[in-house]
């Protein structure tokens, strides 16, 4: 039976990876095998990745245009044990939800706009427009970790 692995945990982002990745990219990256990876990922046993390695696997997925599953988990693991776990009580998820999609639509906006013809540089993004729309997504990911954090205390 498969091990359940707690949301907020390297564990957690390994076996992400692993779900991502194949054997052949895992071993590319760290030079390590995916039977490794299942070691590490398993919470019941002491065998733990190397933080050099965690971060050759979060590249090696976001080559493959996937978010960076060890990163999400350092990120998750430090937000719940810091003063953003804080969430108040006003903040339910019809709100949360809300907000989320009007940061979506700007972002839209911004990229469409950014893409515009008649725009900086026409077509292509100029260094301001790309600021801009780094800084919509930015934004967009905060949301999505108030979003993750309301729903776990939700339990």
């Amino acid at each position: 039976m498969a091990k359940i692995r707690k949301i907020d945990s390297i564990e957690n982002g390994l076996s992400e990876v692993i779900k991502i990745l194949s054997e052949d990219e895992v071993e590319e990256a760290i030079g390590k095998s995916v039977s490794f990876l299942r070691k590490c990922s398993d919470p019941d046993q002491p065998q733990q990745i190397d933080h050099n390695d965690s971060l050759k696997l979060d590249l090696a997925c976001i080559k493959k245009k996937k978010a960076p599953p060890l990163l999400n988990s350092h990120e998750y693991m430090i937000s719940r044990n810091s003063d953003l776990s804080d969430i108040k009580s006003h903040d339910d998820m019809d709100s949360i939800l809300v907000k989320f999609t009007v940061l979506h639509g700007k972002l839209v906006e911004t990229i469409i706009a950014a893409q515009d013809p008649e725009s900086d540089k026409g077509e292509e993004i100029s260094s301001i427009e790309k600021k801009e729309i780094f800084e919509s997504i930015k934004l967009i990911e905060d949301k999505i970790l108030k979003i993750k954090l309301t729903i776990d205390k939700k339990n």
